[in-house]
């Protein structure tokens, strides 16, 4: 009796364990969420473009004065989809009864905006780190402008007028080509979202780069996990976009190689009372000999490690010989 009530107990934690996981984001602020609001004119209706374009006869050139009656899906048309009812605007002519975007919070502008742009890559906007830091539609689009997107601005300009750190990274002696043309900051951004990926931030790097992709005999565990650990992708002073050069970005895991404690000018010990010639380990330590002076053991294996280790985003070979008797010659 006493062993089916603690597997009934049991099943219960396990049924609640998703809720439970769930709240907990919810309390540390894993999960977060723009919560838009839509702004309404209170007593104000709907009186058609017609009467809009009397006033407002230069608005008629954007991408959404041409849109045609199927595509509102059902609601308001014309001028009043986006600046609700005109009534009390045309009546009073007062400014502040029509909704003007320069002057709505981010979450309300974005609200109007989702009535419609709400699928595909723009299904993920409440999420995104520009929604959460209050980025309204309007700093990027001009709802009458005539070119599909509306952009402001072209990319990547526009992304710099706020990312100035990146756009300085972009400059730097190595960096993806967005100044030259052939890339783009929305090659991996999606800026109503976060990366152009649904996995992880590899499998984006990976539809350039398949080459790294494996799977390895030997695996490099930080290229397995996040390649930022070791690039930056938006521009680097290192080379290959290294985060740091080498080897101080190796040794940030890896502790010293133990070829940089060697000594060139080791020499043969005296052999011992009742020896008559060194022995053959004392000898092999005698026989190795760096042509590059006192320190060229430091100089050789303490510079790159991708002399030696050139494949390191993984291989089928492991890093050092399988016998040697100690010795890497």
């Amino acid at each position: 009796m006493y062993r089916k009530g603690s597997l009934s107990r049991s099943s219960w934690l396990v049924k609640l364990l998703p809720l439970l996981l769930f709240l907990g984001a919810c309390a540390t602020g894993a999960i977060r969420e723009k919560q838009l609001t839509l702004p309404v004119i209170d007593g104000a209706t709907s009186i058609g473009q017609e009467a809009c374009l009397e006033c407002h006869e230069g608005m008629s050139a954007g991408v959404h004065s041409r849109l045609a009656g199927f595509e509102y899906m059902g609601g308001t048309e014309g001028c009043e989809t986006c600046h609700g009812g005109g009534s009390l605007h045309i009546d009073s002519d007062n400014n502040d009864q029509i909704l003007k975007f320069g002057d709505l919070l981010p979450e309300e502008s974005a609200a109007v905006c989702a009535k419609c742009h709400s699928d595909g890559k723009l299904m993920d906007w409440t999420h995104s780190l520009h929604a959460l830091s209050d980025v309204a539609c309007s700093d990027c689009h001009t709802i009458h402008a005539g070119g599909k997107t509306a952009l402001k601005q072209s990319d990547p300009g526009l992304c710099y007028s706020c990312h100035q750190e990146q756009m300085a990274k972009a400059s730097f002696p190595s960096h993806h080509p967005i100044n030259e043309g052939k890339m783009s900051c929305s090659d991996c951004h999606n800026p109503h979202g976060e990366l152009n990926t649904n996995e992880r931030t590899n499998d984006l790097c990976l539809n350039c780069h398949s080459r790294y992709q494996g799977p390895f005999v030997f695996g490099h565990a930080p290229v397995e996990d996040d390649c930022t650990i070791c690039h930056d992708p938006h521009g680097s002073v290192a080379n290959n976009l290294l985060v740091q050069n080498e080897p101080f970005l190796c040794l940030q895991c890896h502790e010293g190689h133990f070829h940089i404690l060697r000594e060139s000018n080791y020499t043969v010990p005296t052999p011992a009372a009742g020896q008559t010639a060194t022995t053959p380990a004392q000898q092999a330590v005698a026989d190795v000999v760096n042509v590059h002076g006192n320190e060229g053991f430091q100089t050789s294996f303490g510079t790159k490690c991708t002399t030696c280790h050139k494949v390191v985003h993984g291989s089928d070979y492991p890093s050092q010989p399988l016998s040697g008797r100690g010795l890497t010659r």
